[in-house]
């Protein structure tokens, strides 16, 4: 081997270790099919992320939440796929889904449609609440439109959650 070889192979850098996942680092985004089958995808996923992050005390109220959204997302979706994401940010836990049923223009309809929705997330209420959440549902603002929905679990409240 040549000098100049050897040289090259000694000043190639040296990677450090990757950082072990923390919360603080948890932020993911899933796109999964708009089936019968997705609930329990995004529940598996979501349990191994913040099992992977150090939220296993989370695990439960958020993989509740996730499994809710996902479910209505698939329900009212006229598209193929649903878009999920999860991020951690100032001890709270966001989890935001995304389908592409548009927000109706008329009134009546819209209002129709928003009290269906929010019927078919009663029990998302009721876990959000008792882990001192916040949830809502709107317009995607995306460029393909649809809905956003999403949910904000404190850890602190979550990990009480049984």
């Amino acid at each position: 081997m040549s000098a100049d070889a050897t040289s090259c192979l000694s000043a190639t850098p040296v990677e450090p270790p990757p950082t072990p996942p923390t919360p603080e680092t948890l932020t993911y985004s899933l796109t999964l099919p708009a089936a019968p089958q997705t609930p329990a995808v995004a529940r598996a996923a979501t349990r191994t992320i913040l099992r992977a992050h150090g939220l296993a005390d989370a695990t439960d109220a958020a993989v509740q939440v996730v499994s809710e959204l996902a479910a209505c997302a698939c329900r009212f979706t006229m598209s193929a796929e649903i878009y999920v994401l999860l991020r951690y940010r100032e001890g709270a836990l966001r989890v935001i889904l995304y389908d592409g049923h548009p927000r109706h223009t008329q009134p009546r309809l819209a209002t129709a449609c928003d009290t269906r929705r929010r019927a078919t997330l009663r029990l998302l209420a009721c876990v959000v609440r008792a882990c001192d959440g916040d949830w809502g549902f709107g317009d995607a603002r995306e460029p393909g439109g649809g809905t956003r929905m999403w949910a904000v679990l404190p850890r602190e409240g979550a990990s009480r959650f049984l």
